[in-house]
């Protein structure tokens, strides 16, 4: 796989300052599909140059709830007010829709709750093509996105994890092309999302059975092979969830998913170097903390 995709990056404009009280942080409680589409959106706002009170007389919402709404604090927002701050920040209705109503969902609404908050808005949130070069993008990733998510994922989850992660890009496109890199942008907002759906054990995060289906464990024939196989599997897909984030993507990506340095040099948006270094790391930590069966029980 090659991915020389690095369009070239327009120059980074600091967001203009304005008068008034700074915007708090989000919510630490809130969800991460909430967080999906909120975190975007703030930087619409923040990089808008609009005050609370300008975007208020505009959509016709107090400035208070403005400000609780960007926050996600309070009741789960309609979409009727979504779409509204959407339109003045310029934001495209249809991935901030789909994240919306995941999200919606996962805060226990209803789904006549989400198709009644809808349905005066339809013709905006028909579906609406990406820019070019997102789709672009997409089509050369989208297969080696869905295999890394599916080494912590099941179908669903994995399925749903690669979607958001086409959506959030989309709504942070120019950011992603004024970025250094945009794969390595790219990447990073896979692997939030994925990470976001992936169970964690002492904070740190747990395979999924996808992992087990291994070449190794697919050449296994005899069912005491498989059995000794998987016992040594989640010896090391333990050790492995405790390696710094950069090198259990590169191991993952190396050992799990079976890609070339290379490939996983251009997937990731580092240079090639960075990923054998990584790998070396890897592979010493892991040697030093699985002891070899052979070593087992020997004595000096």
């Amino acid at each position: 796989m090659t991915t020389p995709f690095e369009p070239p990056a327009p120059p980074v404009r600091p967001a203009p300052a304005r008068p008034g009280r700074k915007l708090g942080p989000i919510a630490e409680e809130l969800s991460s599909a909430h967080r999906a589409w909120l975190g975007p959106m703030r930087d619409s706002y923040l990089q808008s140059g609009l005050t609370l009170s300008e975007l208020s007389a505009r959509v016709r919402l107090a400035k208070s709830k403005i400000s609780e709404l960007l926050r996600g604090i309070g009741l789960y927002p309609r979409w009727e007010i979504i779409c509204s701050l959407s339109r003045e920040l310029k934001m495209p209705y249809w991935p901030l829709y789909q994240l919306w109503r995941q999200a919606a969902f996962e805060a226990h609404k209803s789904r006549e709750w989400v198709e009644r908050c809808s349905e005066k808005t339809a013709l905006t949130t028909s579906h609406a093509a990406p820019p070019l070069d997102h789709r672009a993008f997409r089509e050369l990733v989208e297969s080696y996105y869905g295999l890394y998510a599916q080494v912590f994922l099941d179908d669903e989850p994995r399925d749903t994890a690669v979607s958001d992660t086409f959506d959030i890009l989309w709504l942070r496109w120019n950011d992603a092309l004024a970025s250094p890199d945009t794969r390595r942008f790219a990447w990073n907002v896979l692997r939030t999302t994925v990470m976001a759906k992936t169970p964690h054990v002492d904070g740190r995060p747990a395979f999924g059975w996808a992992a087990f289906d291994t070449v190794v464990l697919q050449s296994l024939t005899a069912e005491a092979d498989r059995v000794d196989q998987m016992a040594e599997s989640l010896e090391l897909f333990k050790a492995m969830s405790r390696l710094p984030d950069h090198q259990l993507d590169v191991t993952v990506l190396r050992r799990l998913c079976g890609f070339a340095p290379e490939d996983v040099s251009d997937l990731l948006g580092v240079p090639l170097a960075t990923v054998r270094s990584d790998e070396r790391h890897a592979v010493h930590f892991l040697e030093s903390v699985i002891c070899p069966p052979e070593t087992e029980g020997n004595t000096a």
